[in-house]
């Protein structure tokens, strides 16, 4: 009975770290990463070989593997842990800007199936299907590893091995580089133009995942003494998908509850079934019921047993969380932006020191987009002045978002060049371009809807102390200071547009017109030398449009400079000087309104009717 217990405390800490590593990639930071059990092999095949005499002399030589230097525990779990994350390593290009979402999620299950056919048949490196077996166990030769103080030992170590990597993963996911992950997962195109550097990102994550996957395989093959190929199919990463899916991904308390419901709980379930039907009979039902099991998780309770816990970061005592229905048709008339004398946005959002001297402060020369073929922009040479908040008008498929989204570099251009303060931006990825002090908005309301209106704002501030890696890993002492002022700043702009009861609510349950003011402030708060503003009003009360546009406008005599896309020619005439016309990809005119409308071209092409 003993025994049997042992084997399953060691079973659910190898799940629990495995479900682990993985939520942290899929739950927290979005990689669908269906490779993921190749990790846990490689952990396991390299704390083998570490434990194991040379190939030449073990056993009487009847298996061959690589290296077999019978290094002493804990050195062949490190090294386990360690080629982990190495492995990670190539599978950050699959995941990168090229290859994302489900394209990646692909590229990553065909990369698996694939090593493990190259496992299976290259003999000389990994001993084919046959793997390793008579696995030196740790300690072996000063414990006797059949006793059970030993098995117990081993099944608590491993149990206190998961439960640190719990508390150092929660402690990842709840610092600003946590709250980094969680936007990248929800919107990763926004989390770049907000100057997340998603490489490094998805990077750190894959190395941590791969790390936590290699312990885990390296506890497994020193309990069980045995590395086969065959028990690493791609079909194991399904497994733990869907135990992380069940107990709720995102929430570290969910991954561990579905280790124990789904991949423990099945494997031990089966043991007290009566013997019927053919041996295949049960090992198929299984795949039956976890199939089943996703699908029903999927449908009635997509957010798991244990879902995703709401972060209240306001400073406000007493503050109940409080959701706009997004049906509230006049949710957005209710929202009042303070006066001037009322919020300083200047102060808020550290522009006060700017010199305004209309310089041209972004320009662009013959710039050029296609796709497939077609012509979309072209050569199209402007001159942004520094302190102006200049208008990009013109008709329906006349490349005013292509160009914004081209000067932002969240779209590359196919010709031409861009210079942003004299120097050449072209080639310059969009992430820098943001930290830079180039931030846009788009076309259509982009929050991070999983996350709430103050995670929104907060997360879009630069230079946060917690937010990377490594200052993650330092814990709240070191960025917590920093971080209580970014919220309080976060607050302040909250309350001066109107929004502060909504602080704590998620964002993407909030109105159209709510969800277009998060995002302008989010921009705002992201400290633009120029912010790019793709349709800022589109949903918006006119109301309350014309008082953002007010606001704006101080902003821009405090040195902000700002383009903004614009189909409302009555907030274009009110606001934007000077204003620019493009019509079938090309610049047909600039000047003020009153200029363009006197120009035939002009009315002809856009302004008419």
């Amino acid at each position: 009975m003993w025994f049997y217990l042992t084997t399953v405390l060691v079973y659910g800490a190898v799940d629990a770290l495995a479900c682990l590593g993985l939520n942290m990639q899929f739950g927290v930071a979005g990689i669908s990463n269906f490779g993921f059990i190749i990790f846990q092999a490689a952990g396991a095949y390299t704390a083998a070989i570490l434990s194991m005499p040379p190939s030449a002399t073990a056993n009487g030589g009847f298996q061959q593997y690589v290296l077999g230097w019978n290094l002493p525990f804990p050195l062949p779990w490190i090294g386990a842990t360690l080629v982990g994350g190495l492995i990670a390593l190539p599978f950050v290009f699959l995941v990168g800007k090229r290859l994302r979402g489900d394209f990646a999620a692909v590229g990553l299950l065909v990369s698996a199936v694939l090593l493990n056919l190259l496992v299976k048949n290259y003999i000389p490196f990994l001993n084919g299907s046959a793997g390793i077996s008579i696995v030196p166990a740790p300690l072996q030769n000063v414990f006797n590893a059949q006793g059970l103080g030993y098995q117990l030992a081993y099944g608590g170590i491993a149990t206190v091995l998961a439960v640190l990597v719990y508390f150092f993963l929660r402690r990842i996911t709840e610092s600003p580089f946590g709250r980094s992950l969680r936007a990248m997962r929800d919107n990763d195109i926004v989390a770049d133009s907000l100057g997340k550097n998603l490489r490094g990102q998805r990077t750190s994550i894959l190395v941590l995942g791969g790390m936590i996957a290699g312990l885990s395989g390296a506890i497994l093959v020193g309990f069980i003494s045995l590395w086969a190929p065959g028990a690493w199919g791609y079909a194991e990463t399904i497994v733990l998908f869907a135990a992380i899916i069940i107990g709720g991904a995102g929430n570290h308390k969910g991954a561990v509850l579905g280790a124990i419901l789904v991949p423990l709980g099945f494997e031990e379930i089966t043991r007290f079934l009566p013997p019927f039907g053919s041996p295949s009979l049960v090992p198929a039902l299984e795949w039956v019921a976890i199939g089943l099991l996703i699908i029903l998780f999927l449908w009635f309770r997509s957010n798991g047993v244990i879902p995703e816990k709401r972060r209240v970061l306001s400073t406000v005592v007493g503050r109940t969380p409080v959701d706009s229905p997004v049906e509230d048709a006049d949710a957005d008339t209710t929202v009042n932006i303070g006066t001037n004398d009322e919020f300083n946005f200047k102060s808020v959002l550290k522009t006060t020191s700017v010199v305004n001297d209309h310089h041209v402060i972004l320009s662009t020369e013959l710039l050029t987009k296609s796709f497939n073929g077609v012509t979309v922009v072209s050569d199209v040479t402007i001159n942004i002045e520094q302190g102006r908040l200049t208008g990009l008008i013109g008709p329906n498929g006349a490349g005013k978002s292509t160009t914004l989204a081209m000067l932002a570099g969240t779209l590359p251009s196919s010709s031409g060049k861009i210079f942003f303060e004299g120097q050449d931006i072209t080639h310059m990825p969009s992430y820098k371009r943001a930290r830079m002090g180039v931030v846009r908005t788009f076309q259509l309301a982009s929050e991070f809807k999983k996350l709430t209106v103050l995670e929104n704002l907060v997360c879009a501030i630069p230079k946060q102390s917690g937010d990377s890696f490594w200052g993650s890993v330092k814990g709240r002492r070191f960025w917590g200071a920093d971080d209580k002022a970014n919220i309080e700043r976060a607050e302040e702009i909250l309350e001066g547009f109107g929004l502060a009861r909504y602080a704590d609510a998620y964002a993407g349950g909030l109105s159209g017109g709510q969800r277009r003011l998060v995002e302008i402030m989010r921009a705002l708060l992201a400290e633009p030398k120029i912010l790019l503003l793709d349709e800022p009003m589109a949903g918006v009360h006119a109301n309350l449009a014309r008082r953002i546009g007010n606001h704006l406008t101080k902003l821009c005599e405090g040195g902000m400079t700002i383009v903004m896309v614009e189909h409302e020619l009555s907030i274009t005439d009110e606001f934007c000087d000077p204003v620019i016309v493009l019509a079938e990809g090309k610049v047909l005119a600039q000047g003020t309104m009153s200029e363009l409308r006197a120009n035939s071209e002009v009315v002809e092409a856009y302004l008419v009717g």
